[in-house]
């Protein structure tokens, strides 16, 4: 439970809390379970600040200090998180749905088993950051970077993935069912086992790529670059690959039937 000492300066404003905050510098903030429900706490310095359980469910959040807090099972539904700073944050089993964090820093967070459904990511910062299982559907991740992030198993099925950078990325055996991935760029990436069926990866940047035993049923990869891609085993049934570059991409055990195939793939 919350220190109550805590609680009330935090709700005594932004200007009371900062001011102790840096008069007790050696207090770590405990602020568990705390309902903040709707509260204001723009700008707030929040870093490392225990808020496990806490209900932020609307809370407005913009560019606050949360680095390094704990969020584990807290609930940040509808939360503005515009411009926040939740870099090394632990957001484990987190509810998000709904919440806005565009132009948020999110690298090293941990968001295993979190919510993010319906979220607005928007240019937000996601590198090197572990969202294994991490539910983002029908999430707005436009040209957000989630370079080297760790995606294994997350569910992105309709998310919105245009122009995201996706380079070096794990996504094995993640659901990108009808996901945007336009433009985006997949250089190296890990794919493998991955639902991406119907998924528009038109202009999509991805050499190198790890597709093996994906399922790319009806997906939209025309002029796509898959340039030395690993494609053995993938299930490329109804697919369109006009205008595709495989040049040096493996295509053992690639499932081709029905697929949209150029007379020449450069």
């Amino acid at each position: 439970m919350a220190n109550q000492e805590h609680l009330v300066v935090l709700k005594a404003g932004a200007v009371t809390w900062s001011e102790w905050r840096q008069k007790n510098p050696q207090i770590q903030p405990d602020l568990s379970a705390a309902n903040l429900q709707g509260e204001n706490l723009r700008g707030a310095n929040l870093q490392k600040v225990n808020l496990t359980k806490a209900d932020l469910s609307q809370a407005l959040l913009v560019r606050a200090n949360l680095n390094g807090a704990d969020l584990s099972g807290a609930n940040l539904y509808h939360a503005k998180l515009i411009e926040a700073n939740l870099s090394a944050a632990n957001l484990s089993v987190a509810n998000l749905r709904g919440a806005t964090l565009t132009q948020a820093d999110l690298s090293h967070a941990n968001f295993i088993g979190a919510d993010l459904s319906e979220a607005n990511l928007k240019e937000s910062a996601i590198a090197n950051t572990i969202l294994i299982g991490t539910n983002l559907q029908d999430a707005n991740l436009k040209g957000a970077d989630l370079g080297a992030a760790k995606l294994i198993r997350a569910n992105l099925a309709y998310a919105n993935l245009i122009e995201a950078n996706l380079i070096a990325s794990d996504l094995s055996k993640a659901n990108l069912y009808k996901a945007d991935l336009i433009g985006a760029y997949l250089y190296q990436t890990n794919l493998s086992n991955a639902n991406l069926s119907y998924a528009y990866l038109s202009s999509a940047y991805m050499p190198q790529a790890n597709l093996s035993e994906a399922d790319l049923t009806g997906a939209n990869l025309s002029y796509a670059h898959l340039q030395g891609a690993n494609l053995a085993g993938a299930n490329l049934n109804g697919a369109n690959l006009t205008g595709t570059k495989l040049r040096g991409a493996n295509l053992i055990g690639a499932n081709l039937e029905n697929a949209i195939i150029p007379d020449v793939c450069h």
